[in-house]
């Protein structure tokens, strides 16, 4: 069968809409202007993983029919993209196995502190499946294989934070990012999509808004360009219309074919 790349989430820490909010796209009846917490599900040759684990994991896992996790990796760890760890406990149970985290350290010390009972010593009279069963993989800027997809780490700053893209084959995934060093535009050559993070019109401290989005997709060249992490700036239908041709803003549930 054909495998894809699953957009899980593509809005902004806050979501879309945003409590309390009453803007038009936060009103909106369009479900393209509903946008959950940003995250990836890719269909690997030997099972699924996750890129980051948003709070509306459950919810977003339920949309998409996806019955089974295998893995996760991780831009990096703040709040909107690990908070969502604890609904991978379901999967180390049925799989009565410890799910791998892929992460750089500092991630990975993150995790700990913001999961601490998932990896302290059980209590003797705690029951099976309390609490999630997770092992830690360290990430490089090498490349690795997981699932029998080789995955690309791409170097980004999002503000001053370094954080982590990815490419699996010729579709690369960049979120929260505000800079791309020099080095890392060479994994970003011959892609057929790009996804790539495009808050809003103006800039902002640590993200791209769509300038500047675009100023990559104009030196990358992909095939197709996706517009993710995106806020209630940006209305679906009519930023679409004023975007370039083959450039769209993502969507949830939005589907990236990957090539065998």
């Amino acid at each position: 069968m054909p495998r894809s790349m699953i957009l899980l989430g593509t809005g902004t820490s806050h979501g879309v809409p945003i409590i309390g909010c009453h803007c038009p796209v936060c009103l909106s009846d369009n479900p393209r202007n509903n946008r959950t917490r940003t995250g990836v599900a890719v269909e690997a040759p030997e099972g699924l993983f996750l890129i980051d684990t948003s709070p509306e994991l459950r919810i977003q896992l339920l949309r998409e029919k996806i019955d089974m996790v295998h893995a996760a990796i991780f831009t990096h760890s703040h709040a909107d993209h690990i908070f969502g760890l604890d609904d991978l406990r379901l999967f180390g149970y049925r799989l009565n196995a410890p799910i791998p985290l892929y992460c750089e350290e500092i991630v990975e010390h993150q995790l700990r502190a913001a999961y601490s009972y998932a990896f302290m010593p059980p209590p003797p009279d705690l029951h099976l499946g309390a609490v999630p069963m997770l092992k830690f993989e360290r990430l490089t800027l090498e490349p690795f294989q997981l699932l029998g997809e080789t995955i690309l780490p791409i170097r980004l700053l999002h503000g001053k934070l370094p954080v982590l893209g990815f490419r699996m084959g010729n579709v690369a995934f960049c979120t929260d990012v505000s800079f791309i060093p020099e080095e890392s535009f060479e994994r970003l050559q011959g892609l057929d999509v790009l996804i790539i993070d495009a808050l809003r019109d103006v800039p902002h401290a640590t993200h791209f808004g769509i300038p500047q989005a675009l100023e990559v997709i104009e030196r990358t060249r992909p095939k197709k360009a996706y517009l993710t992490h995106v806020s209630h700036q940006l209305e679906y239908e009519a930023t679409n219309k004023r975007l370039p041709e083959g450039v769209e803003l993502a969507y949830d549930g939005l589907r990236i074919p990957l090539a065998d």
